[in-house]
């Protein structure tokens, strides 16, 4: 069967899923996932794993979107209001997961390299199963203005301490001298390229609205800008959510009529991140669970207390809403396509780790992924800022709404 099949059957499978998890009230996003692992080589096979191969171009473009959702959020006159705080929140749970992750797993035994890896790809939080619950269920209040800055900071400090890490343990499993160049060099020259080519590619964007006045030709600049973004990255091996994070965020900043565009860009992104997400709990291998064992339930535990701890310490700091410190926390369990690309890289950076650690983050992605947007209904929901009797459905409503985008 073509491509095109299998994208019509996790599209007709995920609209299915979300009809039942409704019933007993959750998140659509979980109802994506689990008819992922339905239909998937796990289950009944009814998308095999070659063909998951060929639906590489699908998760590339939506994780394209999702940086550029997230980038969008960075307009200035936003930030200007939200300050140093979120910066702070965001920089004590990343290492706090960070540092509990590598502190459990030298207490328990395992090697350095392994452990110094996963702490890394802890500090990673997926935003799209959260923003979807945020946009779904129409949350707004203190926690939600903070948890849209935090996620879409979290996974650019993420690659900042992956990249680190991954050097270190490299040199450590391979018995070389740990140099600054592959510590601090070629990191963060992927870092700064990254983000100047997606800064440059936010000008260009921002200059086409000025030539383009349709609202339909000014959303194909946006659709072609990303797509181009993200395949400039996997050519130069740069970081596309770096890249497309920051051509959102300059497009947002240059251009005044960008919310209309937003909001444009959201509708037509609504099935291509069905799909991704339908996709992604395709790839999570069910026989893979019980090879994880303690080294798995150890990753879990000692990630979510990070950063659950982490922001509770950082709202503390800051002196933040006390609904902050109690709920934030409980929003920043997911993960998923950059915790899965780490893992990806892992294997080539790693070989001696890469299998083990492959396999720890596709199961703790399960795991995060169908209880992580459970959770977040449920923060959200205790910290007031869910209305369950004015929820409305995603395609109504005033104003902007808040970007679904998918796991990162």
């Amino acid at each position: 069967m073509s491509s095109i099949f299998y994208v019509a059957i996790a599209m007709l499978a995920g609209l299915l899923l979300t009809r039942l998890v409704k019933l007993v009230r959750l998140p659509d996003v979980t109802g994506y996932l689990i008819a992922g692992l339905l239909i998937g080589p796990s289950c009944f096979n009814l998308i095999q794993e070659s063909a998951l191969e060929g639906l590489h171009i699908i998760t590339l473009t939506a994780l394209g979107f999702i940086a550029f959702s997230i980038g969008a959020e960075f307009k200035l006159s936003s930030l200007k209001s939200i300050g140093i705080k979120c910066i702070i929140i965001t920089l004590t749970q990343a290492f706090g997961a960070v540092l509990l992750v590598d502190l459990v797993l030298c207490l328990f035994g395992f090697d350095v390299p392994l452990a110094i890896t996963l702490g890394a790809i802890a500090t990673a939080t997926a935003p799209a199963a959260t923003l979807m619950v945020v946009r779904q269920y129409r949350a707004k209040g203190p926690v939600t203005s903070t948890l849209l800055p935090v996620v879409a900071m979290d996974d650019a400090v993420g690659l900042v301490v992956f990249a680190i890490s991954v050097a270190i343990a490299g040199a450590l499993s391979g018995g070389a001298a740990v140099t600054v160049t592959e510590v601090l060099f070629k990191p963060m020259l992927e870092i700064l390229l990254s983000l100047a080519l997606g800064a440059g590619l936010g000008v260009v964007t921002a200059l086409a609205m000025r030539l383009f006045h349709s609202k339909t030709n000014r959303l194909c600049v946006c659709i072609a800008v990303v797509l181009l973004g993200s395949a400039l990255a996997e050519r130069f091996g740069l970081s596309s959510l770096l890249l497309c994070m920051a051509t959102g965020a300059v497009y947002v900043n240059l251009f005044s009529d960008s919310q209309v565009m937003l909001e444009r860009s959201e509708a037509w992104t609504a099935p291509l991140f069905m799909v991704f997400f339908v996709i992604s709990g395709a790839d999570l291998n069910l026989a893979a669970l019980p090879a994880v064992g303690l080294l798995g339930v150890l990753y879990l535990l000692a990630r979510g207390l990070g950063k659950y701890f982490g922001t509770v310490l950082g709202a503390g700091l800051v002196k933040a809403d006390p609904n902050i410190r109690k709920y934030l926390g409980f929003t920043l369990l997911p993960q998923a396509g950059v915790a899965i690309g780490m893992a990806q890289l892992a294997i080539l950076k790693l070989p001696t780790y890469g299998t083990q650690i492959q396999v720890v983050v596709l199961c703790a992605t399960l795991v995060n992924e169908l209880i992580g947007p459970v959770l977040s209904k449920i923060a959200l929901t205790k910290a007031g800022e869910i209305q369950p009797q004015k929820r409305q459905s995603s395609g109504k409503g005033r104003g902007r709404k808040k970007p679904a985008l998918p796991g990162a």
